[in-house]
């Protein structure tokens, strides 16, 4: 799927205009996008901040599908697990980076090629605010395994 019309379908999402989440930045070829959440009524929590619930979200898809753009129909690619530890309150405008390299990406093929069991690389990604500081850290773990050809069937 081309970058531009991932970026629409995701800005449409229901749980993200829900959440106010919006993809505002992706590469043609899906190694990088950046998202945004501003602090609305409907995302802010009981002491006014970020609602924890739409930090985690609003980085929760996007390693697994950057992959899956990569990877193709070759890989079952999973969500595997995943932490947030909450830094500090988000009182305005938060921001999420996800970047993958090339060579993360043939590393990440090749290890899977090589073994009949799933791989589970671990991804970072910080949730910051308007001036540069971490309001959170999420830890995703991915599941990676590469599907049996028809002739392996």
């Amino acid at each position: 799927m081309r970058a531009v019309w991932f970026k629409k379908m995701m800005n449409l999402y229901p749980p993200y205009l829900g959440a106010g989440v919006r993809v505002i930045d992706i590469s043609d070829d899906y190694t990088y996008i950046k998202v945004r959440m501003k602090l609305r009524w409907y995302n802010r929590n009981y002491v006014r901040t970020q609602f924890g619930g739409s930090l985690y979200s609003m980085v929760d898809p996007f390693y697994m599908l950057m992959l899956m753009q990569h990877l193709g129909k070759t890989h079952y690619i999973w969500d595997k697990s995943a932490s947030i530890e909450f830094v500090k309150p988000g009182h305005g405008t938060v921001y999420a980076e996800f970047t993958l390299d090339l060579a993360t990406i043939d590393k990440l093929k090749a290890d899977a090629a090589a073994t009949d069991k799933a791989i589970y690389p671990q991804f970072t990604v910080n949730i910051v605010a308007d001036s540069g500081e971490t309001v959170a850290s999420v830890q995703k773990n991915l599941y990676i395994k590469r599907k049996p050809s028809k002739a392996e069937l």
